[in-house]
């Protein structure tokens, strides 16, 4: 088999093998005694003891933290959901959209976050946002940064995005470096973090976009900020089977594969939307879905049109292909009270504590067939879902990569599982060294949460 996500897997791993590092872990954890380089045979399995953070995630979400910023035509709205609209324009922008060759005349305002000092200097950072873009408006999300020098990055366009597809195409941006550090897709990443060079400080901007002369506004309501800096290494520390332990949450089960070949204009179906069919489920699991009307769309001899909806509204025409981060998280927000978080946990320890606390994880992983009994392929980059614990601590996931939906459901061994989904560096099945994703993961969840489930993601640094 090949990628389930293989334009956005050969991007991460170009990008850690050119950088000499591999892609990171949010608050995710290592020993500090523990060997940056250990040989793929022989794997550390001994539990962490001494352990130090590697992630810091931030987000701003209150009206204290809007009103922070700097904004210029921007306004901050309170209510349940804090956020940044348009007030009164600061100017107009004439966007030629590189994918259309549409020119069109915008209003627009920003609002420029503090600069945040990171926990962990970092040599990779991501931003992910939660928003509500109606037809008419768009946003556009950059990045600048301190390197430990004390020099600024430039302005990093991390995503210009839209909730549709009728004004603009959702897009990342290609090209954009200075020497020091680039981006790939959606991904802030140090060129040579064998240098020393790190980024201590971040600050978001976000532009707000919409039709001149009407009163439409974006509403940014949550936007979150991950830096890391996570070792090179083949194998991680093991974790215990623990609270979760036969616990499985009812999530339900979608197969990608049932699409090979639908829509080759949202990258053909199939191994290509292990991202958006991991999202759709977890999105139906909250019990949100796309009305009659969203889906009229959609060939009616399709199953599962929701698949094909996912995919449609998460594509990345830049990058083309559905497996952008950023966006699957802002796919999943634009479902009532939902909000989506890009970010990387340490273990499966933590994984646990939030499947206990009754929230599914959406992981990222790459491995050849032989490392993961039960999958039945290998793969450079895939999409699934952590949905649950067996008793004896082995994961129960739902895999998109199943010839139907009632075969989505695999029992994975704790250990494989963990090693393939946390390690940074991997071997092909060439021999060759390879960068994989460490620890990446989408959360989704509700803007009001049960008690219990807001204190585990606070714990974990999500809140």
């Amino acid at each position: 088999m090949t990628s389930s996500a293989p334009r956005r897997t050969v991007l991460a791993a170009a990008l850690a093998v050119a950088a000499g590092a591999a892609t990171p872990l949010a608050q995710a954890v290592v020993p500090d005694d523990a060997p940056a380089d250990a040989p793929a045979d022989q794997p550390a399995d001994q539990p962490a003891t001494k352990q130090k953070r590697l992630v810091d995630y931030h987000a701003w979400t209150t009206d204290a933290e809007w009103s922070q910023g700097a904004a210029a035509g921007c306004r901050v709205e309170g209510g349940a959901r804090p956020g940044v609209v348009i007030g009164k324009p600061a100017g107009t922008y004439e966007y030629l959209d590189p994918h259309t060759h549409k020119k069109s005349t915008w209003e627009y305002a920003t609002w420029t976050s503090p600069a945040h000092t990171l926990k962990v200097p970092a040599t990779e950072a991501v931003a992910s946002w939660s928003a509500h873009a109606p037809a008419g408006t768009w946003i556009a999300v950059e990045l600048r940064g301190r390197y430990s020098t004390g020099e600024h990055t430039p302005w990093y366009v991390m995503g210009r995005w839209a909730a549709g597809d009728q004004d603009i195409r959702r897009t990342s941006v290609d090209d954009q470096k200075d020497g020091k550090s680039s981006i790939s897709t959606d991904t802030f990443a140090i060129d040579d973090p064998k240098s020393g060079l790190r980024l201590t400080s971040c600050k978001l901007r976000l532009t707000l976009y919409r039709k001149p002369g009407t009163k439409l506004t974006p509403k940014v309501w949550r936007a979150g900020l991950m830096g890391s800096d996570v070792p090179d290494r083949f194998t991680v520390p093991a974790s215990e089977p623990g609270i979760a332990s036969g616990r499985e949450l009812a999530v339900p089960r979608y197969s990608q594969e049932i699409h090979k070949g639908q829509y080759p204009e949202y990258d053909n179906g199939g191994e290509a939307w292990c991202s958006p069919t991991s999202s759709q489920m977890i999105i139906e699991y909250w019990g949100r879905k796309p009305t009659p009307e969203d889906l009229a769309w959609v060939n009616r001899d399709y199953a599962d049109p929701q698949i094909c909806h996912a995919a449609r509204f998460t594509y990345d025409y830049q990058y083309e292909g559905c497996g952008n981060w950023p966006f699957s998280a802002a796919y999943a927000a634009t479902y009532n009270d939902l909000q989506g978080v890009v970010t990387r946990l340490g273990s499966l320890a933590d994984v646990e504590r939030l499947v206990h606390a009754g929230i599914p994880v959406i992981t990222s992983q790459s491995f050849l067939k032989e490392e993961l009994d039960g999958a039945g392929y290998g793969t450079p980059g895939h999409i699934m879902t952590v949905i649950g614990f067996t008793a004896s601590g082995d994961v129960i996931a739902n895999d998109p990569n199943s010839p139907t939906n009632e075969a989505v459901r695999r029992v994975y061994k704790r250990r494989q599982f963990e090693n393939i989904w946390l390690r940074t560096k991997r071997y092909d099945a060439n021999g060759q060294v390879k960068g994989a994703t460490g620890g990446v993961c989408y959360l989704y969840f509700p803007v009001k949460s049960a008690p219990s489930q807001h204190r585990v993601l606070r714990e974990l640094g999500i809140l």
